[in-house]
């Protein structure tokens, strides 16, 4: 009887010791980290932790509503909660008016931060030549208010310090300069200093993408640079001075994922269990600049990345598993208010008198505006990001409001592009229509529009019909042999069932004068006279 009870007690001691060790806790759980985070464009983050919960930023550009925010509860699974705002200017650049547009520009590099109950988002839009910086108590909501800073600040960084607001920017040569408390204006009497001189030969970039912090008794620096015969690499300076002098350290630096692109530019993090984690993009191809999460150790007082600086594949995140990964999504259309999906933004500044998802029940319907001679130059053109290693994004479209002179359909969305779609004749007859355009010369900062190229026509058949499904099927990363990296293809059925395949393949390219990845856009547009409208009936995007 004494034996079995000393058992019982043993048993009773070594579950409690074994369960405690394993991890089976519920206090005491972790996450799988598999990189990249999501297999999207998800470029020039910046995040902060309130609580034990986690806001990141990123880059759309000329997409509105533009930076949007993502949360999450482990640094894994990111969902978007809300816009910075709907729109940067209501002007001919984002009305795409006047041969202006904003491709390659917009909004660039949010810099993130929460200070006394307020969240700060400040960014460079380019198109503008100016500094924007907002302001919330709310970060799930949209639409925050907004100041405006008549000078351009690339790739800044705010650092908060007793009292005072500080931004650090620069390309080359990082730059500080103070503001208003509030971020409204410079600080009246405020001198510009540079704090650091990044070496120039040697380097196929130098210092740029800068994030500034605070700790301990440093304040680091962090930048992405390129050394000739290298990788993009994210290197560290400190100071015990915020303005100087400062050295610098190498903390994160390699091939990563089987491609030769660097994995550097982001910023840091301390979980509320005291753990350093960091976020940090890797040029991915056509897909764009897809995220990756790594460990971060703090060695000597240098904040090293990844395994010892060189980026890790997977590994353990001490935070509970929550949530999950939604920057897209498949909609069926099935609103009641005329309000879309956050997955959703529009290439520029949307009419919104010209798009609706409660005129035909279950259906969006795209109207045409203002005149456009191409999908590029045409407002209220509905994206979404596509998502690798391969993916394709269907629809179900009815051509029956189109008028003369419209054209409708899906485009692969980027300089070089490829659009599957209807086209109305003078009279009335339809056509389905696909074809490829490849962008011709030009380079970061051309003005877009009006492209120099002419389309290539694949094909062109009479349709008897006004619905008709469509398809763009991407693949970025082949994962069968005779598949080749980065390359779309289209399709089309009349029936929904049966599929034919278009003789084209559009060969993608991570072009710098739109500077964003491949997105799938809807489209509806007027060559002739406004007031058709093409409706479709749902979008769906399947991972493969």
């Amino acid at each position: 009887m004494c034996d079995m009870k000393a058992k019982t007690v043993l048993t009773a001691i070594l579950t409690m010791f074994v369960g405690a060790w394993s991890g089976c806790s519920s206090t005491n759980k972790v996450t799988e980290c598999v990189n990249p985070l999501t297999y999207t464009d998800i470029p020039d983050n910046d995040w902060i932790r309130v609580g034990d919960d986690y806001y990141m930023v990123s880059t759309t550009m000329y997409f509105c509503p533009g930076a949007p925010i993502m949360h999450s509860k482990d640094l894994v699974h990111w969902e978007l909660v809300s816009y910075v705002y709907d729109y940067l200017e209501d002007d001919d650049v984002y009305n795409l008016r006047n041969g202006r547009n904003a491709y390659g520009r917009g909004q660039w590099a949010t810099s993130l931060r929460y200070v006394n109950g307020t969240y700060y988002a400040l960014f460079i839009a380019n198109d503008q030549n100016k500094t924007y910086i907002y302001r919330t108590k709310d970060i799930t909501k949209s639409n925050w208010e907004r100041s405006v800073i008549d000078r351009p600040f690339h790739d800044a960084s705010m650092l908060f310090e007793d009292g005072h607001l500080y931004v650090v920017w620069g390309n080359g040569e990082i730059r500080i300069i103070e503001l208003e408390p509030d971020g409204s204006a410079i600080k009246a009497g405020a001198e510009e200093k540079i704090i650091i001189d990044s070496p120039r030969q040697g380097y196929n970039l130098r210092a740029e993408g800068a994030h500034i912090y605070h700790i301990g008794d440093y304040y680091y620096v962090i930048v992405i640079d390129w050394p000739s015969g290298g990788v993009r690499t994210e290197t560290c300076w400190r100071s015990k001075n915020l303005f100087g002098p400062y050295e610098s350290k190498t903390i994160l630096s390699g091939a990563f994922d089987g491609r030769g692109d660097g994995v550097a530019q982001g910023a840091i993090i301390e979980t509320q269990n005291g753990d350093w984690y960091s976020i940090m993009f890797q040029d991915h191809g056509a897909v764009g600049r897809i995220p990756t999460l790594q460990p971060m150790k703090w060695v000597d007082g240098w904040p090293i990345l990844g395994d010892d600086t060189k980026p890790v594949k997977q590994f353990t995140v001490n935070l509970p598993e929550s949530g999950k990964n939604r920057t897209w999504d498949n909609d069926e259309f099935n609103y009641k208010k005329n309000e879309l999906d956050l997955v959703w933004q529009w290439s520029h500044k949307p009419d919104n008198s010209a798009w609706s998802v409660t005129e035909r029940k279950g259906w969006l319907r795209l109207k045409t505006g203002q005149i456009a001679t191409n999908v590029m130059n045409a407002r209220n053109t509905l994206t979404q990001r596509t998502v690798g290693p391969r993916c394709y994004s269907e629809v179900l479209m009815d051509a029956s409001g189109m008028k003369p002179g419209d054209r409708a359909g899906i485009v692969a969305f980027q300089s070089n592009y490829c659009t599957i779609g209807v086209e109305v004749a003078q009279d009335g007859s339809k056509s389905l229509v696909a074809m490829t355009h490849r962008a011709q010369g030009r380079r970061w900062g051309q003005q877009g529009g009006q492209q120099p190229s002419p389309d290539t026509e694949a094909l062109r058949i009479p349709l008897t019909q006004d619905k008709v499904w469509l398809k763009i099927r991407y693949v970025f990363t082949p994962q069968e042999e005779g598949e080749r990296a980065d390359q779309a293809f289209m399709s089309y059925s009349l029936d929904g069932k049966n599929w034919t395949d278009v003789d084209a393949v559009l060969q993608m390219s991570f072009s710098l004068d739109y500077f964003t990845g491949y997105r799938t856009g809807l489209y509806s547009f007027a060559t002739e006279a406004a007031g058709g409208y093409a409706d479709f009936d749902y979008f769906r995007q399947i991972a493969q």
